[in-house]
């Protein structure tokens, strides 16, 4: 693997501020310097949650005991892959995140865009996108390469479009106060799945996905109707090669 390792990310495009010919919040070290601190305050309780489907979700596949997470961000959670027993590798497209993630995790990381992975066929026995799969303009290819790359499965973690907070990132975007959502698409598990289903058209697998972040006083946390902050879906491979 072609791995850029413990390195300075920023001085490779500094001037890179678009993305698929949009601006990007990831591009903005404004944002990506202070990315961590999101999760340690009041959206610390939604990551339990989030960690916890997504732990379940991998955890039926014993297969699966090496992964490739794009989009990985600062590496939240690269590194808690390793936690719970699965070796993980970080790509992500933006260097500033990557910048960060370099101080953060010992692991393997590479700076690439997720449509084109710079990796052999089933290099890992899956691919992760944790709330980076809501900014791919084509998201068709981008499941194609995750299935080319990863040969048991791939596991998505994403924004739910059946949420209120939808409702209130879009009106705080209206007002200039919200730019991480700009470009972004968000899915119900439905809509998600009618994308895998064109992308991975003759293939053989099975899926399953959940639903959390509902109000902290809602009688359950996780539940398998399509409503709540967040969702986890885990595509596996019946047909591996």
């Amino acid at each position: 693997m072609d791995l850029k390792q413990n390195a300075d990310f920023g001085l490779m495009t500094r001037s890179l501020t678009n993305w698929q010919g949009r601006k990007e919040w990831f591009f903005n070290r404004e944002h990506t310097d202070t990315y961590e601190q999101w999760y340690e305050g009041r959206y610390k309780r939604a990551e339990v949650w989030q960690k916890k489907v997504m732990a379940q979700l991998l955890g039926k596949d014993q297969r699966v005991k090496e992964l490739l997470e794009f989009g990985c961000g600062t590496t939240r959670f690269t590194r808690w892959w390793h936690e719970i027993g699965i070796d993980a590798t970080g790509g992500d497209l933006s260097p500033f995140m990557l910048g960060q993630a370099a101080h953060l995790f010992k692991g393997d990381l590479v700076n690439a865009d997720s449509h084109y992975m710079p990796f052999k066929d089933d290099t890992f026995d899956a691919v992760a996108f944790i709330t980076t799969f809501e900014y791919y303009r084509d998201p068709v290819k981008v499941i194609r390469e995750a299935a080319r790359v990863g040969k048991h499965g791939i596991a998505f973690g994403m924004m739910n479009r059946n949420s209120p907070k939808v409702l209130r990132r879009r009106v705080q975007q209206l007002f200039g106060k919200n730019p991480f959502y700009v470009t972004a698409t968000f899915y119900t598990p439905a809509l998600l799945i009618e994308k895998i289903t064109e992308a991975l058209n003759g293939r053989e697998y099975s899926l399953e996905w959940t639903c959390t972040g509902l109000p902290e006083w809602f009688p359950v946390q996780q539940w398998s109707v399509p409503v709540g902050d967040f969702f986890g879906l885990y595509v596996k491979f019946n047909d591996a090669r």
